[in-house]
């Protein structure tokens, strides 16, 4: 079922849309203006946004303009009654998929959703061919030479080349998928697809379609059948990221599909198999999920045959200088910029720092400092890192939770507080930002 959000500042129009496009089996939520758009967008998915132009307060060019950094955001279909030839390029500008003037025929409205719809998937679909087409281009680099980060990269070439699950657990940004790349890179399946989703992205009704496909007529809009991840991912590896966020309905089909490899498309009869290895990764504590009720233990043991545990950064300090070396060659070729090394000065911040967001935060880091630099060295004023007094505020053994705020309190106020922009630095989902700045009571 398709799920589209209807954002007009009219009420008898909303009303109108709610009903017929509900008749016509779709799922359907109202907005009477952006700033309840972006509120709804904020606690659930949905797959196509109609959308208004002219409202009070927040209108639908400027919800264009803050959902057009989301890669996760939904297809939008304009519709207006006040139509000029600027706002229509302007739309379209903005990452509107078609655009259309009231009035119109509730059918043609319905073909241009499911097009917009179909397009949206397609995208996703090529993202996918674009990232297994970068990763078979790029050098491999495991770069790390803390005694934790070689013990596990011993682990790995012993147990890559079998067909046993892996089962990853660290942080944020810790490089959970640079660890099931590199058990993919010393297997055996390295020259067929590695296909990597982040089940945190897509929503519940959403997930199976996208993992296991579906038939045509599955459902309402299925007009053609679907093939999962599974099946492009045959002979190779799937990688399933926060597998914590697996809806539970869904968790038996996963467990049986681990055991026998066989599954069925949504709406499908057939049984089918493919030959699929499979890793998953979690920042979350398992076992706590397993005793609220949310992950079924017998998934969790299914999947946790070789387990890798990846340390924090501020566990392991003596990889930060050989990883800000890697990340300022990186982005010193990318941006085309004459950088060679860190003064001693920025090396002790580098070293000094907790990095409350792992790898992640220390590329961010990096990155800013080399387009701010000005000369061949960078320098302990070229980096987001205010002083000593940065890790010094932070209590002496600080939690797990502190760090996370005080990170996410750091990269909002560095993306000036944009929250898709932040969520995008953060290597999350905007919904995924929004919960966990919920949590903390930040605003």
């Amino acid at each position: 079922m398709i799920n589209i959000l209807v954002v007009d500042d009219e009420e008898p129009f909303r009303r109108l849309l709610n009903k017929e496009l509900t008749r016509k089996g779709y799922a359907v939520e109202v907005a009477r203006d952006g700033n309840e758009a972006l509120r709804l967008l904020h606690e659930r998915s949905f797959d196509v946004l109609l959308l208004d132009v002219v409202m009070p307060g927040v209108d639908g060019l400027s919800l264009m303009k803050k959902l057009k950094e989301d890669s996760g955001a939904p297809a939008i279909i304009v519709l207006t009654g006040k139509a000029t030839v600027e706002t229509a390029v302007e739309a379209m500008k903005n990452g509107a998929y078609d655009y259309l003037t009231k009035p119109y025929k509730l059918d043609e409205l319905a073909i241009i959703i499911d097009r917009a719809y179909e397009f949206s998937r397609l995208s996703v679909k090529s993202k996918l061919l674009e990232q297994e087409l970068v990763r078979k281009e790029s050098p491999f680099e495991f770069i790390g030479k803390s005694k934790q980060l070689q013990d596990i990269l011993a682990m790995i070439q012993k147990v890559a080349p079998t067909d046993s699950p892996v089962f990853i657990q660290g942080e944020s940004g810790t490089g959970k998928e640079l660890i099931a790349n590199t058990v993919w890179h010393f297997s055996t399946r390295k020259d067929a697809p590695f296909i990597a989703l982040n089940c945190a992205t897509l929503s519940e009704n959403l997930i199976e379609s996208e993992i296991f496909g579906h038939e045509k007529g599955a459902f309402t809009n299925a007009y053609q059948m679907k093939h999962g991840l599974v099946e492009v991912a045959d002979k190779g590896t799937l990688f399933l990221d926060e597998i914590g966020e697996m809806p539970i309905g869904l968790q038996p089909k996963l467990l049986r599909f681990l055991d026998s490899g066989e599954f069925r498309r949504v709406g499908g009869n057939k049984t089918l198999r493919v030959d699929v290895r499979m890793i998953a990764a979690t920042n979350k504590d398992l076992d706590s999920l397993i005793k609220a009720g949310t992950f079924r233990e017998d998934l969790y043991y299914r999947l946790n045959v070789i387990n890798v545990a990846i340390p924090p950064l501020r566990e392991r300090k003596e990889d930060v200088v050989e990883l800000s070396q890697h990340f300022l060659k990186k982005y010193a070729k990318k941006l085309s910029k004459p950088i060679t090394e860190f003064t001693s000065e920025a090396l002790d911040l580098l070293t000094g720092y907790n990095w409350p967001g792992n790898v992640r935060e220390l590329e961010n880091v990096v990155e800013r400092a080399v387009i701010l630099c000005e000369s061949g060295r960078i320098g302990a004023e070229d980096l987001s890192i205010s002083s000593y007094s940065a890790v010094a505020e932070m209590s002496v053994n600080p939690s797990l939770e502190e760090m996370e705020k005080n990170y996410i309190l750091r990269v909002l106020k560095e993306a000036g507080n944009n929250q898709s922009k932040a969520s995008q630095l953060l290597g999350i989902d905007r919904k995924t930002l929004y919960l966990k700045l919920k949590k903390y009571g930040i605003s």
